[in-house]
């Protein structure tokens, strides 16, 4: 944020009225300034459970957890609701049983973003609508037809009501998207995917939005524990894979599906794209064939996720791009169909405890029947001045200061 000043006031020359507008500016400033920093880190929010906390409770809970970016896979309007003035990103999800009506033409689109998002900006910072989940690659290929004309038709009506710019159009997919991914530099995308993914590749590219991918180490190893070492998968200490084609080195199997994923869109013609991991996660309870899904392994896997994050350090293909990832999920979902470790993928439990400790803290009910926070490490009533945030609005106050005097 740039601020200047063309103007120069000696305290004799400030009126009251002017000094109490100075004073609305400094505190705008400050506001500004702590809403401005998202990170790299951010979480998926399913609610497929009857028994999680309500949407007012899980702001307190990202909030004090600095969790600024996360994804639902709907558009909730009680959820977006109780986003209101958290200053927490939001991507909102435009479920694969609405891509068949919103492919039809761009009013649809129109009137399901006017109904869904909207009514929410600015208060909500809604920054982005995630059109399906994991369609290319998928059993349903009538989805695979409509998703880009889906896509086209979100963003042009977000264009005509000037939202373009501030709400991203984009559309996870899975790794069933590739035919190979091992070693990373091999990973191509599937035959009878690419001639659905190049057309929605170029059009994401023309409007800036990224690539997103949902990146499971846990299902590798899930699916192959034989030949997966565990440690390679838990970011733990091991020998690591050596991709000769490129001469790089990969000590976990998140870089290398990340790459991975990267090398595929080179293949593709789109080199430039960024990639975004928009899930990835460890079960903490599975069925007896789960290999691997248990609470030790699954905050393994989360601890040593969210530290490599904060480092804001790249793969070893693309060191100088920061990798983001959303990780997958803040609860445990107890109707969610499928393997037990389906409704075991939560950092927390449906009560909003912790499901085991990587340094978040959770929430516990009080004696007035509501939701409470326990106290959170690191934080009190002083605990954010020594931010950066702080001291960048203390420089700008400290400027403003001298400006007037």
């Amino acid at each position: 944020m740039e601020c200047t000043f063309s103007h120069h006031f000696t305290s004799s020359q400030m009126s009251f009225s002017s000094f109490f507008l100075w004073l609305l500016l400094i505190f705008s400033i400050i506001s500004s300034c702590v809403n401005a920093f998202t990170g790299t880190y951010g979480i998926n929010y399913g609610r497929i459970a009857d028994n999680i906390p309500p949407p007012e409770s899980v702001v307190t809970l990202l909030k004090a957890a600095k969790i600024k970016n996360t994804r639902i896979y709907d558009a909730d309007r009680s959820v977006l609701a109780a986003f209101k003035g958290s200053g927490i990103e939001i991507i909102v999800g435009l479920g694969n049983e609405n891509l068949k009506e919103i492919s039809i033409g761009e009013d649809r689109a129109m009137n399901w973003i006017k109904e869904n998002v909207q009514p929410f900006l600015p208060g909500t910072r809604i920054s982005g609508i995630a059109v399906g989940n994991e369609i290319l690659g998928g059993t349903d290929m009538e989805l695979w037809e409509v998703l880009l004309p889906a896509a086209k038709n979100v963003y042009n009506a977000l264009y005509r009501l000037g939202l373009h710019k501030t709400v991203e159009v984009s559309s996870p997919h899975s790794e069933a998207v590739f035919a190979s991914s091992y070693p990373p530099s091999a990973c191509v995308f599937r035959e009878d995917v690419s001639q659905f993914m190049k057309p929605l590749l170029q059009f994401f590219s023309q409007i800036g939005s990224p690539f997103y991918i949902n990146a499971y180490p846990f299902l590798a190893y899930k699916n192959d524990p034989e030949h997966i070492d565990l440690k390679y998968a838990l970011f733990q200490s091991n020998a690591g894979i050596h991709d000769a084609k490129t001469n790089l080195h990969y000590d976990n199997m998140f870089d290398a599906q990340v790459d991975a994923a990267y090398f595929a869109l080179e293949k593709a013609g789109f080199e430039k794209m960024q990639v975004i991991v928009s899930e990835t996660g460890w079960a903490s309870k599975g069925d007896a064939d789960e290999a691997g899904a248990t609470a030790k392994n699954a905050r393994t896997y989360n601890k040593s996720l969210r530290k490599k994050l904060a480092k804001k350090k790249g793969t070893p293909y693309k060191p100088k791009t920061p990798v983001r990832a959303y990780v997958f999920a803040l609860f445990n979902e107890n109707l969610k169909p499928g393997p037990t470790s389906e409704r075991n993928f939560g950092l927390f439990k449906a009560d909003g405890s912790i499901s085991y400790d990587i340094g978040f803290t959770g929430l516990i009910p009080s004696s007035a029947a509501s939701i409470s926070l326990l106290p959170f490490r690191g934080t009190g009533a002083l605990g954010w001045l020594g931010s950066p945030v702080f001291t960048t609005c203390a420089a700008t106050l400290f400027l403003i200061f001298r400006l007037l005097i």
